[in-house]
């Protein structure tokens, strides 16, 4: 084993050393439960989709999202730091599409929609268990003992209920507006799915001029 071979062991060694102090301690824990002078910080943190494992674009946000809530710990708040699921969407639809070689919506209908969903929850909760294990390994403390996925009956609820509040004060109402639409997914796309299909490119720009008439105050038109 060379130099630089042996200096990755021992870091690997080091970081198995320091995830089971985190564990064996309940470090993250401590810092919840411990007196908090200042009462309860609140943060939303938005749950990533569980389609798939860790990636290095998950790094960044995570740092970030993982130095607010121990800021405010160590100015006496008590941040809870609950983990959750995004499960709804097409970034699972797609992915079990592809587990299942499925290519269209009609191919779906014709496996049978009440399967589908569960495949895709399957997929949901494999995946779910692989970011357990990752997720303490990029250094963060979130709470995934108290977890919500928003596929549980109790978390669909919780949005209804919420929903008719703003009902109640009037804050809901009908109106019209212009979506992206997949032919192919037969649904309409959010504005962060159309953005990925987005790139620059070279084209030709056709530029038309057209003679425009202006009257002026005596009435006269000329162009």
């Amino acid at each position: 084993m060379n130099e630089e071979q042996t200096n990755r062991s021992k870091i690997a060694e080091r970081e198995e050393k320091i995830l089971k102090f985190w564990r064996d301690n309940k470090i993250f824990e401590k810092s919840v439960a411990k007196p908090a002078p200042r009462g309860e910080f609140t943060f939303y943190d938005g749950p990533p989709f569980a389609s798939g494992t860790p990636h290095f674009g998950h790094l960044l946000p995570t740092f970030i999202k993982d130095t607010v809530p121990r800021f405010w710990t160590m100015r006496g708040f008590r941040v809870a730091r609950r983990w959750g699921w995004d499960c709804h969407g097409l970034p699972v639809e797609n992915l079990v599409e592809k587990e299942l070689g499925l290519k269209s919506k009609k191919d779906i209908e014709n496996y049978g929609v009440e399967k589908f969903n569960i495949a895709a929850r399957e997929s949901v909760l494999r995946y779910a268990d692989i970011w357990r294990e990752q997720i303490p390994r990029f250094g963060r403390f979130v709470d995934m003992a108290d977890d919500y996925r928003t596929m549980d009956a109790n978390y669909t609820e919780s949005v209804w209920w919420a929903f008719k509040k703003l009902y109640n004060k009037g804050l809901i109402y009908e109106g019209f507006k212009t979506m992206h639409l997949c032919p192919r997914c037969g649904t309409t796309l959010s504005n962060f799915e159309v953005a990925q299909g987005y790139k620059d490119i070279n084209d030709i720009a056709v530029y038309v001029k057209f003679q425009l008439p202006i009257s002026n105050s005596q009435g006269e038109s000329k162009t």
